[in-house]
This record gives C-alpha cells, sequence and structure tokens, in this order.
C-alpha cells in the first residue's frame, strides 16, 4: 500500500477495550477525489476505525495525519475542525426546522439582533445546487423522503472545508432510484476532490461507487485492493475468512422438493387492507421456504404484518392447518404458532436494555403469559441451547444487546421466535443491514429449520438471497400479488424482468404462466 497523496494517513492504529482488540496496529489510507469502501463483517473494526477518525474514540497506538499535519482528536469537533464530516444511516437531523435551516445549523449568518434569515435560506438553496438538489429551503425536512434528508445531510456536511466525508450505511433504506440519486452526489463530490469513505453492506454498491477498497477482519488489516483487482467471491472470503461452498449447500434448499397435495400451513384468502394493501391469496405448506420479492412499497411488510397479527386485515380470512382463525394482534399469532421477526429490528426487535437472555425469552414469556412464569433452570437451558445453535458472539447471556453487532442481534432475535416452537416463522429482512458472514449463518440455519418442517416466509430485498433459499416466490408490485415463480429454474435477471413487467397482472389473469414459471400446484 502506498500513502503517496494521502488526504488521510493513518499507521499502527490500536484500540483496545477490555478484553478485547477492536484494532491491532491497523494502517489506512484516504486519498482526495476517490470512494473508498471499508469492508468487513460486524466486528471487524469498521466502526471502530471510522470513530477514531472521526474523534468519538481516542486512539491506544498509532498516528493519524490530515492534510499532512499530525492530529490528536480528542473530540468529533476536532475531528470536523480538520476538515473530516460524517453522515450516518440514521439522519441525524432536526424534523421541525426547515431544510434551510438544517443545512446552514451551527453555521448561521447573523446580523444584528439574530439570524439573518434571507442570506440564510439563499446560501442554502446554494449549497444544495451544488449537489443538484432543487428544493424549497423553506420546506419542512420532515415533509421529505428520507433519500432527500440524507442530501441535505451531506450539504450540510459541506457547508464547512470539507475534505473527508464519511458515508456510514447511507444506502440501508433507500430503493434503487433514490440510490442512484445519492450516488449522483457522490460523484459529484468525488470529481471536486473531496475523499469519501463509503461504508455498505450491499456488495452491488460497492462495485458501482467504489475505486478501492479496504478489508478488515477480527480487528487486522487484510488488504487494500484497487476496485478491478478483487472479484467479489475474493473478497466476500477475505472478509469472512472462509470459502463460499457453504452458500452452494444452502442453495440446494430451493431444489427441495414440496408436498402441495395436502393441507397448507396457512391458508390466506383475499386478506387486505384499506390503503395499505389489497386483496392477496397465499399459502404456505410444511417445510417450505416462501419468498416475497418485490420493490420497496410493494407490499412485501404489509403483507408479512397482516399474516401475524402485527396490523389488522380488514378483508379476506386466514386459515391454520385448514381451520378458520381469526389472527388480529401478535399475541393470537403465537397462539397459533406463528411468529414474525419485524424489519425494525431497533424499534419492534430488540429491547437494549436488557441482556442477551432476557431478550431470547421474551416470546416465550409471552406466549406462556404473565401468570406462567418460566422456571429458572428452563431459562438457562433455553438461552443456552439457542445461544450455541445460532452461535451468538460474544457467548454471554448477560451482556447488553445493545452492545451486540447487527448480526448477533438478529440472531438473537431469531433464537426469540425459535424458542416459542412456532410451525410458520415470518423473517422481515433478517439479514438487512449485518456483515456477509452473519448472512450465511441465518441463511444456513433457516435452510436446516426448514428442512425439519418449519414453514417460512423470507422478505429480502436481496433478490439473489430470496433465489438461494426460497422454493417458491410470491411477487408483489403496488400493493398486490402479481404471480408466483418455482425458484429453481430462474436466476435474478429473471425475476427482475418479471417484478417490471407490465403485462405480468394481465398475463397472470388471463391463465398464461409467466416465463421461466413451474407448475407449483
Amino acid at each position: 500500500m502506498s500513502s503517496q497523496n494521502a488526504v488521510v494517513t493513518m499507521r499502527g492504529i490500536t484500540i483496545q477495550f477490555p478484553g478485547v482488540k477492536a484494532l491491532d496496529s491497523v494502517d489506512f489510507f484516504l486519498r482526495p477525489g476517490e470512494v473508498h469502501a471499508l469492508m468487513g463483517e460486524n466486528g471487524a473494526g469498521k466502526s471502530t476505525l471510522i470513530k477514531a477518525l472521526t474523534g468519538v474514540y481516542g486512539i491506544d497506538s498509532g498516528e493519524i495525519t490530515v492534510a499532512g499535519i499530525e492530529r490528536t482528536f480528542r473530540s468529533t469537533a476536532d475531528a470536523q475542525q480538520a476538515g473530516i464530516s460524517t453522515v450516518y444511516q440514521e439522519v441525524n437531523l432536526c424534523q421541525n426546522l426547515s431544510v434551510g435551516e438544517n443545512v446552514m445549523l451551527g453555521n448561521e449568518p447573523r446580523r444584528i439582533g439574530g439570524i439573518d434569515w434571507r442570506t440564510l435560506h439563499s446560501q442554502a438553496a446554494g449549497h444544495l445546487a451544488e449537489l443538484g438538489l432543487h428544493i424549497d429551503s423553506h420546506s419542512m425536512l420532515s415533509a421529505h423522503s428520507i433519500a432527500v434528508q440524507q442530501l441535505v445531510a451531506i450539504s450540510r456536511a459541506m457547508v464547512v472545508d470539507t475534505k473527508v466525508l464519511v458515508l456510514d450505511e447511507p444506502t440501508s433504506s433507500l430503493d434503487r432510484g433514490e440510490v442512484e440519486q445519492l450516488f449522483a452526489v457522490v460523484r459529484r463530490l468525488r470529481d471536486r476532490g473531496v475523499a469519501i469513505l463509503f461504508v455498505s453492506h450491499f456488495l452491488d454498491q460497492i462495485y458501482e461507487i467504489s475505486d478501492r477498497l479496504t478489508v478488515l477482519r477480527n480487528g487486522r488489516l487484510i488488504g487494500e485492493y484497487a476496485i478491478d483487482e478483487l472479484g467479489r467471491g475474493d473478497l466476500v472470503a477475505h472478509m469472512i475468512g472462509r470459502e463460499l461452498g457453504e452458500l452452494d449447500a444452502i442453495s440446494a434448499s430451493s431444489a427441495r422438493p414440496i408436498d402441495r397435495t395436502g393441507t397448507p400451513v396457512l391458508r390466506a384468502t383475499g386478506i387486505g387492507r384499506k390503503g395499505t394493501l389489497n386483496a392477496v391469496d397465499v399459502d404456505v405448506y410444511d417445510g417450505e421456504i416462501l419468498g416475497l420479492a418485490g420493490l420497496l412499497g410493494s407490499g412485501r411488510t404489509e403483507l408479512a404484518r397482516l399474516l401475524t397479527g402485527a396490523d389488522r386485515a380488514d378483508r379476506g380470512s386466514l386459515e391454520v392447518h385448514g381451520k378458520a382463525v381469526r389472527v388480529t394482534t401478535p399475541r393470537h399469532a403465537l397462539d397459533r404458532r406463528i411468529a414474525l421477526s419485524s424489519e425494525d429490528r431497533r424499534g419492534e426487535g430488540i429491547v437494549g436494555d436488557l441482556t442477551v437472555a432476557e431478550n431470547i425469552l421474551l416470546g416465550v414469556q409471552a406466549r406462556r403469559g404473565a401468570l406462567r412464569r418460566v422456571g429458572r433452570a428452563e431459562q438457562n437451558a433455553i438461552v443456552s441451547e439457542y445461544m450455541t445453535a445460532l452461535g451468538v458472539r460474544p457467548a454471554d447471556p448477560h451482556a447488553l444487546i445493545r452492545n451486540l453487532s447487527g448480526g448477533n442481534q438478529q440472531k438473537v432475535l431469531l433464537a426469540r421466535w425459535l424458542a416459542t416452537a412456532p410451525e410458520l416463522l415470518v423473517l422481515d429482512e433478517p439479514t438487512r443491514g449485518i456483515d456477509v458472514g452473519a448472512k450465511a449463518d441465518i441463511q444456513r440455519k433457516v435452510a436446516e429449520l426448514a428442512e425439519r418442517g418449519l414453514s417460512v416466509v423470507f422478505i429480502s430485498s436481496e433478490l439473489e438471497e430470496v433465489l438461494r433459499i426460497a422454493q417458491r416466490v410470491a411477487v408483489l408490485r403496488d400493493r398486490s400479488k402479481i404471480g408466483e415463480l418455482a425458484t429453481q429454474d430462474i436466476d435474478v435477471d429473471d425475476l427482475v424482468a418479471y417484478i417490471a413487467r407490465e403485462d405480468a397482472a394481465d398475463a397472470l389473469a388471463a391463465g398464461s404462466a409467466p416465463r421461466s414459471q413451474e407448475n407449483i400446484a
């Protein structure tokens, strides 16, 4: 590696926490006018390295040089004064202020008696226009999409003399069009000479936008590469420290035959909710993994929530093992052996102030009710069984779950619902925002459980993941189901083409099978 012309040079960076060395003598270089991806599993050291660069953490040893000047950052303000700005996954802006106020926050132009509002909005509009964003600076930030808010956050970061822009998972909540809008801004900043440190779990995006990448594993530097020097398979192998043969084994799950001649575990007929989801029919059979595919806003999550009582359907009916049932709350669903793992891991999943063990046991206790307490011995047995089976790290049931990586938090949520002994498990984006290794672990465990008879509804924005694990995929678009495909003989291109087909619903209504569809009756 060469630090020639680097705007940021980090040499021998070591950070140690009690019992763990988060970074072990890591070197990192960032050059002006490039997008540099930082890659690694959760726990690899990416966040720690970023926090060292942005002044959140002090370093135990090593040196940081910015624009040729050695720096010691004691706070984020120190890093900002050195020209380093950060835009995080969760937009850190003020929803109750205008766009212009957010752009200029902390840099408001003044005149006698207070803020010069006319100049503030004029300057804000100018900064926004530099990024190709033409919106009313007087409009409330809360009125705009997450994608626009991300761009406002970037504009705010560029108000000062920013040499380095850190983008930490900026695309996790964006659809494809919004990602393109963001990437257009990123390229514009790169061409202006800004050094951009980009973190994402989406490999397609890494290869689309990055010029170079650095790989970390277990707090150590694995290597630095030009983007065209390292293929995706090699990148993943470097990140997880093992080859990808196990993904081939997971892929065999989609070829496993499913008996659909009997009564399904779950049958939904015409289920829907006004303004949320049009009437949908769907069946799930014993041991089957049914994928739900479609663009953001297609109705995938809405269907999952109606099937599990998280939202109440106002039309249609449900049958479990051929018997009509009402599922109007998640508790009703649990009583019928149906469990939902929500896409909102932080808001509707983990309870951050509780331990790993307490989070695992929440589902079991909810199903039994307040009067039938789970005994201490049974608690220990349940927690030990599922932490071991899912490989939760650290293997400490008394650790606060908020201190775990995203992948391990997701494993704890999976453990929670498996402990309730469900017959149908609905997983909404179970691998979003987690590293490749944890994704493989979760996919493998879901495939194993299905082989033992568990029925699964699996939702993912990554179509390759859906095709790898599911035997059948229901395709949704514009809040309607437009068809079903057997996954064994189709690829991602087939599925994308079908999602995009304007005539898919008409073809289905006319009784003609879409391209690559098998007989799945």
